[in-house]
């Protein structure tokens, strides 16, 4: 006979339940406890290594004193707390520097912000993303910097440079007064290396590469003098240069010999910059968000305004926006409906400041076709079939009517207004005839009547549109493109996707078409996504597109100069791009913002709107702090 469950085993079962919550309560209480005491050790660890640096100061003072010479300089200079005088203030603070000496001027309170997805890895070279780099902008610096006015570089960590009369060398004096977070000096090995790790095929940082590889050698001359010399003339070699993000020596070097560890690092991330990681190798993606502390020791003559700054993860537009609302969260794109909606929403607007401008830099969208998938050629290999797609694409419908005009339909990765442009070139209109009449001749006929276009081995047209499922406004988009090209009797399958899960698609190469956005610079260099060297070597020519006549002219323009020669190079580029049309290029977007007006000096500049990155602009008087350190 069969035994029945008691109250008395019920009970019991009820303790031994409650006996195993408690103690995996404690066991995570534990291990928050050694989580911070970690944490603390590394800041006692780090303060005892200042006070050591600042007694050797005072000894080498009283050193001095004692025979009559004093020389304190270089001893401040390591311990990176050397004030800096007006001339040697670097003319990036120039406008840090004003908004600090603002009368309602304030350090403190937290600068809080939200991704719409969430991050693989924030550790440099290997991250993929915008959002990464948004991160590391605050953790990272580089020799120059660009003016947000002039547009014009200078310098940051390099006090100045010279360009030789060969036009392929490049020496940079650095300042002497620059520390890493953890007190370590920058210096010219740090630079050199940098470039040595970039460059070493162990690293999985094929990007990276493809844009130094016209270097021949970056060559630490002295301690703060660092040569950067080219293999042949490039066009942007300053920018390259000056640029590049510099690496710690003693931080990243020894994962030279670990790099496997390196490439699948989530949160490897040491810099010279205004803000740093609590532990710069501890970052995790299951903390659901990133956080980043004032560096006590940042060099500049400026000390970053907040105390801390923070990502949010919330990849539902709603919940985003309803945080926002509450006061959660700092900042919110919003997408060009809900724009026009908020305006008129007067408990929000008298709280938000709001912006909507598109910045000479602005990237675009585009759908890439793949023209080589698991090594078999495409249907999209035809250019007359990327041709009719374009022609199928209403760009103008979708900016109209999703984009309720906050955007511009995309001719090429050029700037409409940018000297790169070829001002012959239009939009191609949308047009059905013009498609199907393409798509006739490269053999596409619905032979049996069902209103789906057949290839000569009788197989349907249909492929998948990968996409990001976070973007309600791609969704609606794609779901439009989806009828066009109906109409024209091709079948397309969408395919909401995670972004880690497309960049793994991006990473193999298998997928069918994607749609997806590129940033822009002042003049852009299309090497690393149209150069058919770039198919394989993993760089991001990822959709297997080739043109003989594109590479040489690619080549050409890079080691141009001259910029009155040069322009013509990259018109005579987009031109061919115009008739292959490796993507649809989609449009350029406007950005509509919402910031609180906790935050003060926000403005537009010639790059867009001034960002709270280095060098820090942004501040919230004391009155309207709300968040202790």
């Amino acid at each position: 006979m069969g035994r029945h469950f008691s109250v008395k085993d019920f009970s019991l079962f009820s303790f031994l339940v409650v006996l195993m919550g408690v103690m995996l309560l404690s066991m995570y209480m534990v291990d928050r406890q050694w989580s911070k005491m970690a944490q603390m050790q590394r800041v006692m660890d780090e303060q005892a290594k200042d006070l050591r640096q600042i007694q050797g100061m005072i000894r080498n003072i009283e050193k001095s004193l004692s025979t009559g010479r004093v020389a304190v300089a270089p001893a401040s200079r390591d311990a990176g707390i050397e004030a800096s005088s007006d001339e040697q203030r670097p003319d990036a603070f120039r406008r840090a520097i004003i908004a600090a000496n603002q009368d309602d001027y304030q350090e403190g309170d937290w600068y809080v912000q939200a991704f719409a997805t969430g991050l693989k890895t924030i550790t440099p070279l290997i991250s993929q993303d915008v959002y990464s780099s948004n991160i590391q902008s605050y953790i990272l610096e580089s020799l120059l910097t660009r003016d947000p006015d002039t547009l014009e570089w200078v310098g940051l960590i390099a006090k100045d440079w010279q360009i030789h009369e060969d036009g392929l060398t490049f020496t940079f004096n650095l300042r002497e007064d620059v520390t890493f977070s953890d007190g370590a000096p920058v210096e010219a090995k740090d630079v050199a290396f940098s470039y040595e790790f970039i460059m070493d095929d162990r690293i999985a940082a094929p990007r990276g590469r493809a844009y130094f590889e016209k270097i021949e050698s970056v060559t630490a001359l002295d301690r703060f003098t660092v040569e950067f010399k080219y293999k042949e003339p490039y066009f942007n070699a300053l920018s390259l240069a000056g640029g590049m993000s510099i690496l710690a020596k003693h931080f990243y070097e020894p994962y030279l010999e670990k790099a496997e560890e390196f490439n699948q690092s989530k949160g490897l991330l040491l810099g010279s910059g205004p803000y740093r990681l609590a532990d710069p190798k501890g970052w995790t993606p299951d903390q659901g968000l990133v956080e980043v502390n004032r560096n006590p020791r940042y060099w500049g003559p400026v000390q970053p305004s907040f105390d801390r700054i923070l990502w949010k993860v919330i990849e539902n537009d709603s919940a985003r926006l309803t945080t926002f609302r509450n006061g959660e969260i700092d900042v919110y794109s919003a997408r060009p409906r809900e724009y026009q909606n908020l305006l008129k929403d007067d408990d929000l607007t008298n709280r938000t400041q709001h912006f909507e401008y598109m910045s000479p830099s602005a990237g675009y969208s585009y759908i890439g076709w793949n023209q080589n998938r698991a090594g078999k050629v495409t249907r999209f290999a035809d250019k007359r079939v990327r041709q009719a797609m374009t022609y199928l694409t209403d760009r103008q419908r979708i900016i109209d009517e999703i984009m309720l005009g906050y955007g511009e339909v995309a001719i090429s990765p050029f700037n409409p207004r940018s000297k790169q442009h070829n001002l012959s070139l239009k939009p191609r209109d949308f047009d059905l005839k013009k498609a199907q009449k393409l798509l006739a001749e490269a053999g596409y006929q619905d032979a049996n009547g069902d209103g789906i276009l057949e290839d000569k081995a009788g197989m349907p047209f249909e492929f998948e549109l990968v996409y990001f499922q976070g973007n309600e406004d791609t969704k609606r988009i794609i779901l439009f493109l989806k009828d066009l090209y109906a109409s024209a009797g091709i079948l397309m399958k969408p395919k909401p996707t995670e972004w880690s899960v497309m960049l793994d698609l991006l990473g193999k190469r298998d997928f069918d078409a994607i749609s997806l956005g590129w940033s822009s610079g002042i003049e852009t260099d299309i090497y690393q996504m149209f150069h058919g060297k770039q198919v394989d070597n993993n760089g991001d020519n990822f959709i297997h597109y080739k043109n003989p006549k594109l590479d040489k002219l690619i080549d050409q323009a890079r080691e141009t100069v001259n910029e009155e020669k040069r322009m013509p190079l990259w018109q005579q580029a987009e031109a061919i791009m115009y008739e292959d049309q490796p993507y649809t290029f989609l449009m350029r977007r406007k950005t509509m913002a919402f910031i609180d007006n906790r935050m003060k000096n926000v403005a537009i500049t010639k790059m867009g709107l001034n960002s709270s990155a280095v060098p820090v602009e942004w501040y919230v008087p004391q009155a309207q702090q709300k968040y202790s350190h």
